[in-house]
């Protein structure tokens, strides 16, 4: 019907406007008589000839204005979220090429939005919800649950991923969270209860970091149960490759309304959980208890106090002699950290070092110990002093790409001479440092900086390993040495290691030498140098300064025959 009117309205100004050229020039004809006016005349019809034309050009068409009209509200519609109505048919009968453009644009927008919405919404790698979309659903889940349905949480990390990482590449490190994506889909899968409001939620948080959230578990029995089968399915050998890695999971159980009411509370029981399972061992499964949150906000308060306790200069520097077990003559002294606590007053390394390893606190901390011992050293070799220095470095200083540098640099600042240095690395440390770090540390010591294993017995060994390590002295565990005295196995044991050490052309030190009969079968069956309180506990600078000064040689502790 209006396509009608409309043509009805552009035939009534077509038929207007031929009427008044026609009245217009009739006009003019019997009018006008003179050339000059004539002309006047006929320029005058001409000129209203073009605005005829012209109106008649512009008169628009009224089905195609209606077809515009409604792509505009089309348009429109998009402001209240409308991507999905089609273009309006009216478009689609009178202007096709641009029905079609339009039907193409929304659906490009929709595809983006589509792309956008997966990788806000779920891990890239794992193709599991990420933290945004478990909080959502898990929110949801814990609002809808009825007043005597309860639910678990699960906050699963991986053990050794890590390691994982470094020594495969990132590559396949995404592979095996792959894998323990999948092996958690099948425990969820097997877990999935028919008369559950909802289905669990497995998610990867971040890292090496899962959660699953089981709707209507009530028991802990049961929560357990199931960490159990996720444990069970994580400590499998993963196969990437042609490696096979062992890793292991800890994971932390919370349940709801016990242990909380709302995602927040859960997740943190859940994670004081794992960090507890984690200190116990690893690759264990541990249910949330009060105890725990007592003992994690115990750790919280003593990490912000480290922080604290730098910038306060709180820490200081003791040293326990080390004795050449034959002559008794004191070779070198461990630089061993303490800390002047404002509440507690003085607080041992076993105290504080844990939480710091912990968190990046260890790197700063470190830094202040090799500080210092640059500094002593330097006062050591102004007094005449030959001994050793000995120190610890934790592996996630040596790790840092500086730290090498950042060793140098403290060194050079303090004028102290290398050869008086020792630097002590972990058993642990060693089975696994790249070839960078091992060129560095072979440089350190060609230019006369000593290198030690510490705590050697207390992990996994590879004597293999130790003949390509550039070392000069591998300290053994006090859990080795501390019953040799008392047992033929420990002291077999012992022999048998110092001769391997000796083999690789390394010395002994034996640690945690209490009693005169530990030194004097350390001594007997070969052992170098030894530590411990059986000679002296660590002891302040001037007080160790003083120590050797009266005891070199020792005489208290006869050579035996």
């Amino acid at each position: 019907m209006r396509e009608k009117l409309g043509k009805i309205s552009n035939f009534l100004v077509s038929l207007a406007a031929g009427i008044a050229s026609f009245v217009f020039t009739l006009v003019a004809v019997l009018v006008v008589t003179d050339f000059n006016e004539k002309l006047a005349a006929s320029l005058i019809m001409g000129l209203f000839a073009l605005l005829i034309v012209w109106v008649a050009s512009e008169q628009p068409n009224s089905s195609q204005a209606r077809a515009v009209s409604a792509l505009i509200k089309r348009l429109l519609a998009v402001g209240s979220g409308d991507l999905t109505s089609p273009t309006p048919a009216a478009v689609r009968r009178e202007m096709p090429a641009l029905a079609a453009a339009v039907d193409n644009l929304f659906e490009q927008v929709r595809s983006n939005l589509d792309n956008v919405h997966a990788i806000a919404l779920y891990d890239p790698v794992t193709s599991l919800p990420n933290r945004v979309h478990f909080k959502r659903e898990a929110d949801r889940v814990l609002k809808a649950r009825g007043w005597d349905d309860g639910v678990a949480l699960l906050f699963i990390d991986l053990d050794g991923f890590k390691e994982v990482n470094d020594s495969l590449g990132h590559a396949q490190g995404d592979q095996v969270l792959t894998m323990v994506a999948n092996r958690l889909r099948i425990v969820v899968k097997a877990e999935t209860r028919e008369d559950s409001l909802a289905p669990p939620l497995l998610a990867r948080l971040a890292g090496d970091e899962f959660t699953l959230l089981f709707p209507r578990v009530r028991e802990p029995a049961e929560a357990e149960r199931i960490a159990q089968s996720a444990l069970v399915a994580l400590c499998e050998p993963f196969e990437v490759g042609e490696q096979t890695i062992d890793m292991g999971a800890s994971i932390g159980v919370a349940l709801s309304p016990r242990h909380g009411t709302d995602l927040a509370a859960l997740m943190k029981a859940a994670d004081i959980a794992m960090y507890h399972a984690k200190e116990s061992g690893r690759s264990q499964a541990s249910m949330f208890h009060a105890r725990m949150a007592a003992a994690f906000e115990e750790k919280v308060q003593t990490e912000k106090a480290l922080r604290e306790a730098l910038g306060r200069s709180e820490f200081e520097l003791a040293y326990q002699p080390q004795l050449d077990a034959r002559s008794g003559v004191v070779v070198a002294g461990e630089a061993l950290i303490r800390w002047n606590h404002p509440y507690d007053g003085l607080r041992l390394p076993d105290s504080f070092i844990g939480i710091a390893e912990e968190s990046s606190l260890i790197v700063d901390i470190g830094d202040w110990v090799i500080d210092g011992v640059a500094a002593t050293a330097a006062r050591w070799h102004a007094r005449g002093m030959a001994q050793r220095l000995t120190f610890n470095v934790s592996p996630k200083q040596i790790e840092r790409a500086d730290f090498f540098d950042r060793l140098r640099a403290a060194v050079e600042r303090h004028q102290a001479p290398l050869r008086m240095l020792e630097l002590e690395i972990t058993e642990t440390l060693v089975m696994k440092c790249g070839d960078r770090v091992i060129a560095e540390l072979a440089a350190l010591r060609a230019e006369g900086l000593s290198i030690a294993i510490d705590d050697f017995g207390s992990g996994y060994s590879n004597l293999a390993r130790l003949k390509d390590m550039p070392l000069d002295r591998v300290k053994l565990d006090r859990s080795l040495t501390a019953d040799v005295d008392r047992s033929e196995g420990a002291l077999a044991i012992v022999t048998a290691v110092i001769h391997l050490i000796h083999g690789v052309g390394c010395e002994v030190v034996g640690e945690g030498v209490e009693r005169r009969e530990q030194l004097d079968l350390l001594r007997a069956v070969g052992c170098d140098v030894v530590q411990g309180f059986a000679f002296s506990e660590a002891l302040a600078e001037t007080e160790f300064l003083d120590w050797v000064r009266d005891n070199a040689p020792l005489r208290l502790l006869p050579r035996s025959a």
